[in-house]
């Protein structure tokens, strides 16, 4: 994009278009560590002034990579092919809360916590909480189907967008989904955006829905000698007729770097914690939550410790939001993936995780949300390690794949995961999907050079 372009789009889209370095160093990168500044950066207000920018790539040939807050870890919002980056942040209303019919639409912008903390004002609940919540926005959670502990009982994002609006990479406003709960008129568009990474179209609105607020949740954790005692209580906790919102594992690695945090000495080399929660009305949570406890201690568990009251709650969510905080700081060099396996079989891939680590001269660690099998794997190095770190996790992945789970449960393809996505997909499946991509984008200009190779 050449300085009479830039000049151009600037009088033609008004003072959101902006490609001064601080607005480009800013949209460069995202929770991945990777750095890729774009050429401009555009800040609309509606809809209507996306789909004027899309228009305008269209006519000048210019790439477009849509943006929520930058809390990715697979580099999905980075312009890899510079042009501009359409960063969302001003377009954050929740522009309706309707209790009769327990849904709200809210515009792409709007943060997690935000929509969670007005639901829960009225009586109601969105649950999908992914890590970032306090910082991440629907449309970035839309755009990977994104996760987090609760959906173990709740589901992921796409089980709560009942509709959406978005400009297509020609420009043109669409409106797929319902405002219902039900609804099969044609393919499933909603279906089809929510997970594509911002690569066929730019969500501008949502209609989600909600549900009741539990009216109590109880935490406990349980410390087990090793990680697969710890696993073997997940499979018991599952099959106990209880549902818990929250199922939660800690490896010995990372128990190791908050061990001052804790509340008790670590017991050995290969200890491991689980945290967990049941919610719903006083009396059921306060079951759920005591049998959870009954099962871990039958199943080898070397203490259960309740949390009393809210606040003891709080501390122990507070040491699981610190281990991804001090494994980040711990090295120069961190790389996390998230891949997902059943969930009997997760002592096999923390099983192979040390000998990984050893091969290729890195620290593993592992941590996640045991209940559904999606387990975060991260790792560090010294400075450099990039390619060590890209060969251990071509060979994590091929291990994940062979216990029958997959590369991504929650933080999508981006670049980060892209040279590994034919090891998942058949190339009838890849063909398919370029397929689509192409019937949305023939151009190739909406967020090029992510998730298809």
């Amino acid at each position: 994009m050449d300085a009479a372009l830039l000049g151009a789009l600037g009088r033609e889209l008004g003072p959101g278009f902006v490609y001064d370095k601080a607005s480009r160093d800013a949209a460069a990168k995202d929770d991945a560590g990777l750095v890729i500044p774009p050429e401009a950066v555009f800040f609309p207000g509606d809809a209507g002034e996306v789909s004027r920018l899309m228009r305008l790539a269209g006519r000048h040939g210019f790439a477009v990579t849509p943006r929520g807050a930058g809390t990715g870890l697979a580099g999905g919002c980075l312009a890899v092919q510079g042009g501009v980056v359409v960063d969302m942040s001003r377009m954050a209303r929740i522009e309706r809360l309707d209790t009769a019919n327990l849904c709200a639409v809210v515009q792409a912008g709007v943060v997690t916590q935000t929509l969670r903390q007005a639901a829960k004002d009225v009586g109601l609940f969105y649950p999908p909480d992914p890590a970032s919540l306090a910082t991440c926005t629907l449309g970035g959670n839309a755009a990977t189907n994104a996760g987090g502990p609760a959906c173990v009982k709740y589901g992921v994002t796409r089980d709560y967008v009942l509709g959406l609006t978005t400009v297509l990479p020609d420009g043109e406003i669409v409106r797929c989904g319902t405002a219902t709960r039900k609804g099969v008129v044609g393919y499933d568009l909603t279906g089809l955006m929510v997970g594509s990474e911002g690569t066929l179209g730019i969500i501008t609105e949502l209609t989600v829905k909600l549900i009741p607020h539990p009216r109590e949740v109880r935490a406990a954790a349980a410390l087990f000698p090793n990680a697969r005692a710890a696993v073997a209580a997940v499979a018991a906790v599952m099959a106990a007729g209880v549902s818990p919102c929250a199922l939660e594992l800690m490896d010995r690695a990372c128990l190791g770097i908050v061990a001052e945090l804790l509340p008790f000495d670590l017991p050995g080399p290969e200890a491991a914690l689980l945290l967990f929660e049941a919610d719903g009305d006083p009396d059921q949570a306060a079951r759920d939550i005591g049998r959870m406890e009954a099962v871990c201690l039958d199943g080898g568990a070397l203490a259960v410790l309740p949390a009393q009251n809210a606040q003891e709650r709080e501390e122990l969510w507070g040491i699981r939001r610190q281990i991804s905080t001090r494994i980040h700081e711990s090295a120069p060099f961190y790389l996390s993936e998230d891949v997902a396996v059943p969930i009997a079989r997760i002592p096999d891939l923390i099983d192979a995780l040390p000998a990984l680590g050893q091969r290729h001269q890195l620290k593993v660690y592992a941590f996640g949300h045991a209940g559904d099998g999606n387990i975060h794997v991260n790792i560090t190095g010294e400075a450099g390690s990039r390619d060590r770190a890209m060969a251990l996790a071509r060979e994590l992945i091929a291990e994940v794949l062979a216990l029958g789970g997959t590369m991504s449960g929650e933080h999508g393809i981006g670049i980060a995961k892209r040279p590994f996505i034919d090891m998942e997909l058949s190339a009838r499946s890849l063909s398919l999907q370029r397929g689509i991509k192409a019937a949305f984008d023939p151009a190739g200009l909406l967020n090029p050079g992510k998730v298809l190779p």
